[in-house]
């Protein structure tokens, strides 16, 4: 941790910074806000955020970031006493370089003022209101990527229009002020890993401003942009230990800087209709149709993440890296990828899909990102129709074998019990996790967990259950699983 007698990052300060620390190259009083952006945590300030960054040191000043955290204010607590300046520690097997990153203005909490959220999204400057909420935040089931109208925060919101909690309330009031303002609407730019997160968000938005006033709804559905993206760059989370290193190596102390790998990938469906940052000089594609290049990530990026956290974590690996050297796990992701993900994805001419793969598990492999296994384990109830369950669709529809991918759902069975292997507690964080602990009590076979879990219709759909395929793939692996243990089972396969 950085101590009390250290020098901490802040405007003030940046002159102290060691050589070769690249800074704000440009006047940040000059900056107006643009861009709001809902849930500023650590993958927003490792990409776009970095995007921005460039855009306003090429000299367009008009698309400073007001970051909007939706449930805890320690973001703000962090960046606030720093002027909202942050490091980006980009780190491989070579070593560490370092980035401040001037980009985002304020941030606000939302439930401390939600009127002051709502104020900054009315305001006639900002053009556009992005998006990094994880799945859950989309207030959706993930079976049917439609709006939850159960949700707690839906149903609160519904009743009180003008005091949201969710992204979705504060984005469907925000339009209807602006509408009845006469202000232009903004795009809204969903950066989170969900299928076709474009169309997904316009569902579930459009949706919840029907049951808010039909006419609104419309007006939303006609004028509102929704462009999908893809985005991608690992961001575990920042350690003290972190934390000690950028002091030691730039100089100056960081309530919460960022660690990151030096790939960074944004491919972005071109529809701004009131403008937009020209992103593409910093690196960002973009693109017609999202849609391959999404379905590529979700299935093998992400899938196999999933895969490499459950199964991982399970064997005692700590890490994604520790995972990716364990007997089997390599392998495995490498056969997933090639025998399973690839034949289920669309075509993306002119793109070289193996060395993309390639790249994938070089990531994977990068010893100086400690990203934890646990950490990519969260949420898996969101996170398991896109990443896996939707590839084995794929390959059932074509009768095509699918054990590594039943391996991974097996997987997050194991783990999503809340004991390991050794019979120790797991903390599983997940918006279903007292679901998955009432369903589970008790039950110490693979056929009656299986039997549990697939009466969630919100993550396996009414399809899946039904598949004799599904149960008795599924069935074998979980029953190996819990055999054999996780270790065993993977350098076995």
């Amino acid at each position: 941790m950085a101590h009390a007698d250290q020098t901490y990052l802040s405007p003030a300060s940046l002159p102290r910074l060691a050589a070769g620390v690249a800074t704000p190259a440009y006047d940040r009083g000059a900056v107006e806000t643009g861009i709001v952006h809902l849930g500023i945590g650590a993958f927003h300030r490792a990409h776009q955020a970095v995007y921005t960054d460039s855009v306003l040191a090429s000299g367009d000043t008009r698309w400073g970031i007001l970051g909007a955290s939706l449930r805890s204010a320690d973001t703000r607590d962090a960046l606030q006493p720093q002027g909202g300046l942050y490091t980006v520690a980009v780190r491989d097997a070579g070593g560490s370089s370092y980035r401040v990153i001037g980009s985002i203005g304020e941030v606000l909490v939302a439930p401390e003022d939600p009127q002051a959220l709502l104020d900054a999204m009315t305001a006639p400057a900002v053009r556009i209101v992005s998006l990094t909420i994880t799945e859950k935040g989309y207030c959706y089931s993930p079976a049917s990527a439609s709006l939850d109208e159960n949700h707690p925060d839906i149903v609160h919101d519904l009743a009180h229009p003008a005091a949201p909690r969710s992204a979705i309330g504060f984005i469907v009031e925000a339009l209807a002020r602006r509408h009845a303002n006469g202000t232009a609407p903004f795009t809204l730019l969903s950066c989170d890993n969900l299928p076709a997160n474009g169309q997904t968000l316009k569902r579930v938005v459009t949706r919840f401003a029907a049951l808010r006033d039909a006419e609104l709804s419309a007006f939303i559905r006609e004028n509102v942009a929704f462009p999908s993206t893809m985005v991608d760059r690992i961001v575990p989370a920042t350690t003290d230990a972190d934390r000690d290193a950028v002091a030691r190596d730039t100089g100056l102390a960081d309530r919460w800087p960022i660690m990151t790998e030096p790939f960074s990938q944004w491919v972005v469906e071109d529809h701004f209709p009131f403008g937009r940052p020209a992103w593409e000089k910093a690196g960002v594609t973009f693109v017609a149709d999202v849609d391959a290049f999404e379905l590529m990530k979700l299935r093998l990026l992400n899938g196999s993440h999933s895969t490499l956290a459950y199964l991982g974590y399970l064997a005692g690996h700590e890490t994604v890296s520790d995972a990716m050297a364990g007997e089997g796990f390599a392998a495995l992701i490498e056969q997933m990828m090639d025998e399973e993900i690839t034949p289920a994805l669309p075509g993306l001419p002119g793109f070289d899909l193996d060395a993309y793969k390639r790249q994938l598990r070089e990531r994977f492999r990068n010893p100086a990102l400690r990203h934890r296994t646990w950490q990519i384990a969260m949420d898996g109830s969101q996170k398991l129709p896109q990443r896996l369950l939707n590839t084995i669709r794929v390959r059932l529809k074509e009768n095509a074998p699918f054990d590594r991918l039943a391996l991974g759902v097996a997987g997050w069975m194991r783990y999503a019990t809340g004991t390991d292997e050794q019979g120790n507690p797991i903390d599983v964080r997940d918006p279903l996790a007292g679901e998955f602990k009432a369903r589970t009590a008790g039950k110490t076979s693979a056929p009656a967990l299986l039997q549990a879990y697939l009466g969630m219709e919100q993550i396996f759909g009414s399809d899946l259950p039904e598949s004799a395929a599904f149960r008795d793939t599924v069935g074998k692996a979980l029953a190996k699983l819990m055999g054999e243990g996780a270790a065993r089972t993977v350098a076995g396969f």
